[in-house]
């Protein structure tokens, strides 16, 4: 890894630590080695380096292609350990990619909503995230994180919002007798959202609201 990914987690714990109250629930859950998916809701560009440091394992992001256009912006998020994305279609370059980050055995972080709630609350979710964990066959850990949303402006900076990652149990997708299709696929990436309503409070959930889920507990 790059010194600018030491850095910026370093940096985003001592701002995490002096400008919010952070808390992280669930940490047991996570696997101290090997592949593993982590896909969480997405609410503030804050979120990645958050759920970064909150995880305590070296982490990689799928992020979209346009912070890759600056060279400067690009520089640091692809040091950060982040790689492109083509939001809206199947990217096979970033599949592949993922899929051989996941076979060496790192953490690969997704947002299967493919970009950030304006409201804070679950968006439909593309299938990439399920689409990796079946043909790679790891591992999912789901994440849900809520109070960035609260992260905005100048103001935010002398109210320290109350930040919470819930990571929840690691799961797998169940195997897939013959071609997979787009139904199946569907189900399967309804599966992982409701791994994330989880653990998510009822005003989060947005268009998962209705699904099956345990009961939250503050």
């Amino acid at each position: 890894m790059h010194l600018v990914y030491y850095v910026g987690r370093l940096l985003t714990r001592i701002l995490l630590l002096f400008l919010t109250h952070w808390r992280v629930r669930g940490r047991e859950n996570i696997p101290d080695q090997g592949p593993l998916l982590i896909v969480a809701n997405h609410i503030n560009l804050a979120d990645p380096p958050i759920i970064g440091v909150s995880i305590r394992r070296k982490v990689m992001f799928m992020a979209k292609e346009e912070l890759f256009r600056s060279r400067f912006s690009s520089y640091f998020v692809r040091n950060f350990g982040a790689f492109p994305v083509r939001r809206g279609q199947l990217d096979r370059r970033a599949l592949h990619q993922a899929e051989q980050l996941l076979a060496q055995g790192l953490a690969l972080v997704m947002f299967p909503e493919g970009q950030r709630s304006k409201n804070a609350q679950l968006q439909s979710a593309f299938s990439g995230s399920a689409l990796i964990a079946l043909r790679s066959d790891v591992p999912i850990l789901p994440v849900g994180i809520t109070g960035t949303e609260n992260i905005k402006g100048i103001a935010w900076l002398f109210r320290r919002p109350q930040v919470t990652v819930n990571i929840g149990h690691p799961f797998y997708l169940p195997a897939v007798n013959g071609k997979l299709t787009r139904v199946e696929l569907t189900q399967f990436t309804n599966s992982i959202m409701e791994h994330i309503v989880e653990l998510l409070p009822p005003e989060y959930r947005g268009n998962y609201a209705g699904k099956k889920s345990r009961k939250y507990e503050n």
